[in-house]
Parts: C-alpha cells; structure tokens; sequence
C-alpha cells in the first residue's frame, strides 16, 4: 500500500510540475486547506487566480517555499526574529515580511510585503522540491466563501476552473485549518494578524 500511495504522489507531483511550467493553475492538497496554486514568478498565471478568485485581493496570496532557506530568495532583508519563529513553528506559521523580491509583481501589495508558509506536508514539499520555484496558495474558493475544510468542501466551479486537480489520495493530514499569520516590520515589530 506505501509503495502505490508513493507511486501516486510521484505521478501527481510530475502531473503538476508539468502543469505549473506551462502557466497553468492547479488544485492541491497543503499542511491546513486545499489551495489554488500556480508559479509565484508567473504574472499571467497569478492573475488567471485573481480571476476564478474574483478578486485582486494581494494580501490573500500566500508564497509557498520548500526549506526556511529558501525564504530569504523572496525578501530583500527577512528581519531576524522570522528565522527564530519559523524554526520553533509547532504548527502552520505564516509570515508576512517586508522587502519582497523575486516573485511575480502583481502578488506583492503596495507597502511591499509578501506572505510565506514554509509547509509541513509530504506533497507540498515533493513538489516544491521538483519545481524548484515559489508557489501562490490561496484557498480554494471564491472570494467572501467558505473555506473549504477538505477536498469534498470545493465548488465545483473552483474544481473546474483550474487546470489540473491533485488527486485526493495526496492530502495527507492537513489541518482543516487556516494558519496563524504574523506580520514583521523591518524593524521586528511583531504583529499577530491571526492566531
């Protein structure tokens, strides 16, 4: 049974990567909800999620890496209090960090900052690892819906809209939940945006 569930999320990772490099959006599982994802370096494929979002809401992106290494490629300067959070995270952390860099212009609000979540999930990481570049994650729903706690829990226009959908087998254990966020400012000023 392990060595088909491997097979599968194998297959599913080359199926996204696959999907992803073409500027595709695809539908995968994550360490709390189901997300909308596509290459966070890719305008175009970032504004096709503002599209099936309906809406342009910036601060509603999140940035995906594979390692707490790999965040600093984002940010001109991450202040040093992240790195201690990241590292004692016991649950799904997102940081919001000022002096983004690197990613598609149209993910980074006005003032600057970007969202990142370092996840604790087997397929995230494959992929993340195969892909080798940043991915968007937002929920998977329309604007102003309910979060969808599982698979089972997205509409069907989300499902259809996108261009490839993970198989469900790849979901793992997430939390059902969203992450709790926390704002840096440049000068490590700490802000709990949710808990």
């Amino acid at each position: 049974m392990r060595l088909q569930s491997h097979t599968i999320m194998r297959e599913e990772v080359e199926k996204a990567v696959e999907v992803l490099r073409r500027g595709g959006i695809i539908l995968y599982p994550t360490d709390t909800v189901w997300g909308i994802g596509c290459d966070a370096t890719d305008e175009a494929a970032v504004a096709r999620i503002y599209e099936l979002k309906r809406s342009c809401n910036k601060k509603g992106m999140i940035v995906l890496t594979e390692s707490i290494d790999q965040v600093g490629r984002y940010f001109k300067r991450v202040p040093a209090v992240a790195w201690d959070l990241l590292e004692c995270a016991d649950k799904p952390l997102t940081l919001i960090l000022p002096g983004a860099c690197g990613v598609a212009k149209n993910l980074i609000p006005e003032e600057g900052t970007l969202a990142v979540r370092v996840p604790d999930h087997d397929f995230c990481r494959s992929l993340l690892r195969r892909f080798g570049r940043p991915l968007v994650s937002t929920s998977a729903n329309i604007s102003g819906g309910t979060t969808p706690a599982g698979f089972a829990d997205i509409a069907p226009e989300v499902r259809s809209a996108v261009d490839h959908a993970v198989d469900v087998r790849c979901e793992g254990t997430p939390t059902g939940r969203a992450s709790s966020i926390i704002m840096l400012g440049e000068g490590g000023e700490v802000r709990i945006v949710r808990e």
